[in-house]
């Protein structure tokens, strides 16, 4: 009995060993708490995936959201050819994308080659970083369930800023956010290189300094039509790529 419990307790100490930097329990991280998204957007969503069509989904908050707006001609440009889906909803953390991934069942109709995702940046104000990047991973885990054999692109959240005066038309480096950094730094590890792919765009959005401009993010979080044109030249090879 000893020996069986010495047994368990070293296995249990190797997991952890094991375990990704910055992980936390599921069940203690808020992160990864569903959060009801059954709004308007989310119904009309679930009349788009009914028809089954879709190689390439998007999923995020405004950010991903905003290709229907400012990043509109930018997605006609460069993502068309990939029969693309776009699941973004304002205001989603990383919660609510787990919500509508399981609860609303958002992707079950289709068999789409690639899931892009950018997500996280809602959560800033609440939780840790640690905590967004478990809610992160939570988000490829279910992903990978229902979709086994769908590649995923997962970026790195985009840099944001605060604290400079509304005249001011670009937030140095020290305004940006350092939340960012610390959660990129975490969900880079959740890479395997074969089914999971990262990468961070985030620097190009910056200018020379690492300065945020208002004219590639006019509030210093949702980007103008240059960011999106930005967005979608730093990631269209990479689909391309992906969905061969």
């Amino acid at each position: 009995m000893i020996v069986r419990m010495m047994l368990l307790a070293s296995s249990a100490l190797a997991a952890a060993a094991f375990a990704p930097a910055g992980a936390q329990d599921a069940k203690d991280n808020p992160a990864v708490k569903l959060i009801n998204r059954d709004n308007p957007r989310h119904k009309e969503f679930l009349k788009v995936v009914a028809k089954g069509e879709g190689d390439v989904i998007f999923i995020g908050d405004s950010i991903t959201q905003g290709w229907e707006g400012a990043g509109k001609k930018a997605w006609a440009a460069h993502f068309a050819a990939f029969k693309p889906v776009n699941l973004g909803i304002s205001g989603d953390q990383t919660g609510h994308v787990l919500w509508r991934l399981t609860e609303g069942k958002e992707i079950e109709p289709l068999k789409p080659k690639l899931a892009v995702i950018m997500i996280g940046t809602n959560n800033t104000g609440a939780h840790t970083p640690e905590q967004i990047a478990g809610g992160i991973k939570g988000i490829i885990a279910e992903l990978q369930k229902q979709k086994p054999d769908m590649k995923i692109l997962l970026l790195g959240v985009f840099p944001r800023a605060g604290g400079i005066k509304k005249e001011d038309t670009v937030a140095p480096a020290d305004k940006l956010n350092p939340k960012i950094k610390a959660i990129n730094d975490i969900i880079a590890k959740y890479a395997d290189d074969k089914m999971v792919f990262y990468k961070d765009i985030g620097s190009s959005f910056l200018n020379k300094d690492g300065g945020l401009e208002k004219k590639v993010m006019p509030d210093l979080l949702h980007l103008s039509p240059e960011g999106y044109e930005i967005w979608a030249t730093a990631i269209k090879d990479d689909i391309a790529k992906l969905t061969k």
